[in-house]
């Protein structure tokens, strides 16, 4: 996993000093590499201490290994910009149009590729069969969150599964009160910390449910309130107009989800697909008006 994907994720985990000290990293990997353990703590007003806690927080034996790990890092992402042809991630005020679209290609295409990398294949499994079984599936998403949270109740009503999406969280609350063993709630946060999710996943999960979350914050309380975890794993740039990467590694989820479901149950999904796919095609032009 990138480093600094992984720094990200663990932000909550994070004594508030070592917190410090990543959101500083987060914001300017570069003085890792440019700096001693001794440098760091200066340049971030922090002891040697806290930074070689701060290592082993983020999962390395000390600072020379998170260091050779920042530079991994940063040597892959140098050679996905530099097949992009560009030099950094960061969307720039100056930026001309080839750059800004080679810069949003490569946060979406890296995004998608470290979920896929870093995917628990068998909560997914576990997930998609609950999906194939469920009396009923209610979903929630904040925000951008509810695109993706969208896409899933579109693609599960294509397959004649019955499912509910609510933009109104105390509908998605109300829906939860009458969760049961047989009912499945899904949730999507990328932050992991918005308080109706958490609220949602709750009650679905007393009420005995079956919950699931899809946050880019595997310690956060949105994945504390769930049974099942399916992680993303994307970073947002710094300057963005809305979520960019995040949407893009939590409809990957949607799509993995939905594949695995058919390819276990294709006897019986494939009619489904079949009939709401003639059924809309009502709605495209004729060949006429195509002109």
């Amino acid at each position: 996993m990138d480093v600094l994907v992984q720094l990200e994720q663990r932000l909550d985990a994070l004594a508030p000093a070592e917190r410090k000290l990543a959101r500083a990293v987060l914001a300017d990997p570069e003085i890792v590499l440019a700096s001693t353990i001794t440098e760091l703590a200066q340049r971030c007003a922090t002891s040697q201490a806290t930074v070689v806690r701060f290592c082993r927080a983020a999962g390395f034996e000390g600072y020379k290994a998170f260091r050779l790990a920042v530079a991994s890092a940063r040597s892959r992402e140098a050679q996905a910009l530099s097949y992009l042809r560009v030099s950094d991630a960061e969307i720039a005020a100056d930026d001309d149009v080839p750059s800004l679209v080679a810069k949003v290609a490569y946060q979406q295409m890296r995004a998608i590729e470290e979920t896929a990398q870093q995917l628990d294949a068998a909560a997914l499994d576990h997930v998609a069969h609950a999906l194939g079984a469920a009396e009923r599936v209610d979903i929630y998403g904040g925000g951008s969150s509810a695109l993706a949270a969208a896409d899933l109740h579109q693609k599960l009503t294509r397959l004649d599964i019955a499912s509910s999406c609510f933009m109104d969280p105390h509908l998605a609350l109300t829906a939860a009160g009458l969760a049961n063993k047989a009912r499945v709630a899904v949730a999507f946060s990328h932050s992991g910390r918005t308080q109706e999710t958490v609220a949602f996943l709750a009650a679905a999960r007393q009420h005995g449910g079956i919950t699931v979350a899809v946050t880019n914050a595997p310690s956060s309380p949105v994945a504390r309130a769930a049974q099942i975890l399916l992680p993303t794993h994307a970073r947002e740039p710094e300057r963005r107009s809305g979520a960019i990467a995040s949407r893009m590694a939590q409809l990957a989820i949607v799509d993995y989800l939905v594949v695995r479901m058919l390819q276990a149950d294709v006897e019986h999904l494939a009619e489904p697909l079949q009939r709401t796919r003639e059924a809309v095609q009502a709605l495209r032009l004729d060949e006429e008006f195509r002109q």
